[in-house]
């Protein structure tokens, strides 16, 4: 599982039993503070009614009494109250009266009038001159059917006459406390999926620059030129150039010793040629033509050790880079062109004829105009050197979407199979067709490092009638 992955997860489980916790703190408290609000309601319309009673005391309560009447007209009311959700069409208000000892005077059950109701909580607490409330139920197995009951003093001046008791169900407040579930389990739905979304965002940030990191760890690991990433964060880009300089030294460190294998073994055989053509030379009696072919040999010998060291830093200096330096807009028609105009004085020893094919045209790219002007003059320098008298050495550019492909082909032999890739190592060359003396196998490796700059590759294939050399370059360089 991968580590966004986790951070995800573990986002949405902190966040979802946060969530729920919350919610279930909210739900659990809700129908205590829907009842307790609904209870404030009855504590004010049951002191109204105590006031309504005391007007009536003298009077009674009898059936055919005003306040009876009134009672009865208000439970046979017909409502059509749309609160929220719910649809009230009935009344649903309780009301007795008791006197000072607790003996029901009046109720909305008649049948329940002269029964002593001293005992309940809301008549026995008022009559002590202290708030009375109560919850009954109905049914003991039924939350449901429980009633709240508010009770208020029915008072004359200072005298207390009794007790007034308003009851409402609290199955009438269950439609509102469903509504208000339901409500927060959708919000808590959202905000769960907000947090989701959140936490996605929040993984993907904080997992981007480490996935940036881990790329370029696993590039340069595969010996793939990287460019150092630049990170948000603090840290990874302190462990970002940590890793680098690591990198730098040890990559260092291996380069050097390679390169001193590999210079110390070509340079033993020029070295051991002007030796010993230097130890012929200090004998005394030496005919003037080998004195004259032995300095001729020690002269060329010295050129190639030359050569030879000026590759090996060009090369050098190339290898050594991560990205190119001097980027420019440079038409690549152009620059082939002018190298095969400065080759022709080579190509013409040998009778060869140099040709651009489908130059109509600018073909632009942008890259480094000395690094792939020396990588032109190599592969024109090879295909010079491996054909035969007499033959022709051609180019083109072919458009390859958003790369330019650049073929130059000559006429001479066909490469062995298994030098077709191994041309690219460094100090690996191939003696020449016409018996010249194997180069410094530099050239090729230049130009693999220059097209991979360029984002870009450089392969030889065998063709029909010679060898092409296809250089694959990025006409535009990501950012």
């Amino acid at each position: 599982m991968s580590l966004s992955v986790r951070i995800l997860i573990a986002w949405f489980l902190l966040a979802g039993l946060a969530t729920l916790l919350f919610l279930n703190s909210i739900l659990n408290q809700l129908p205590s503070s829907v009842r307790q609000a609904s209870e404030e309601v009855l504590i004010d319309s049951a002191n109204l009614m105590a006031e309504v009673a005391a007007l009536h005391w003298e009077q009674g309560f009898a059936p055919d009494s005003p306040f009876a009447a009134a009672v009865r007209s208000y439970q046979s009311r017909s409502l059509d109250a749309h609160i929220w959700s719910r649809h009230k069409t009935r009344t649903e208000l309780l009301i007795y009266l008791t006197d000072s000892q607790g003996q029901v005077l009046f109720h909305s059950d008649p049948a329940l009038i002269g029964e002593d109701f001293s005992r309940w909580r809301d008549v026995s607490l008022t009559l002590r001159g202290e708030y009375g409330a109560r919850t009954t139920r109905l049914d003991p197995q039924d939350e449901l059917s429980s009633y709240m009951h508010v009770a208020a003093p029915v008072q004359s001046g200072e005298q207390l006459l009794g007790v007034l008791t308003l009851a409402q169900p609290t199955a009438s407040l269950q439609p509102f406390i469903t509504l208000a579930h339901g409500y927060f389990w959708q919000r808590g739905g959202l905000i769960l999926l907000g947090a989701l979304l959140l936490g996605a965002a929040l993984s993907i940030w904080i997992t981007r620059s480490i996935r940036r990191l881990l790329d370029y760890v696993e590039r340069v690991g595969n010996g793939e030129r990287a460019s150092l990433p630049v990170l948000g964060e603090k840290e990874l880009d302190r462990l970002a150039r940590a890793t680098e300089a690591m990198r730098a030294e040890i990559d260092g460190k291996a380069y050097v010793e390679a390169y001193v294998h590999t210079l110390t073994h070509e340079m033993k055989s020029p070295l051991s040629a002007i030796r010993g053509a230097a130890e012929l030379l200090q004998e005394a009696q030496m005919p003037e033509p080998d004195r004259q072919r032995f300095l001729a040999n020690i002269d060329s010998e010295s050129a190639r050790l030359q050569r030879l060291i000026d590759r090996l830093l060009s090369l050098a200096s190339v290898e050594k880079r991560q990205h190119l330096e001097q980027v420019e807009t440079l038409d690549l028609n152009a620059l082939i062109a002018r190298e095969l105009e400065s080759k022709r004085p080579l190509a013409s020893r040998k009778q060869l004829e140099l040709t651009l094919h489908g130059a109509n045209g600018p073909r632009m790219l942008e890259g480094e105009n000395f690094l792939l002007q020396q990588a032109i003059s190599n592969l024109l320098d090879n295909a010079i050197e491996f054909s035969l008298p007499g033959g022709q050495v051609t180019a083109r550019v072919e458009d390859a979407a958003k790369h330019w492909l650049l073929c130059i082909r000559n006429d001479g032999p066909a490469m062995p199979d298994y030098a077709l890739e191994r041309v690219f190592e460094r100090f690996y060359s191939l003696p020449r067709p016409d018996g010249q003396r194997k180069s410094t196998g530099l050239g090729l490796s230049f130009v693999q490092e220059v097209a991979q700059l360029h984002h870009g590759s450089i392969s030889l294939h065998n063709v029909e009638g010679g060898v092409e050399a296809q250089l694959l370059l990025a006409k535009q360089q990501p950012a």
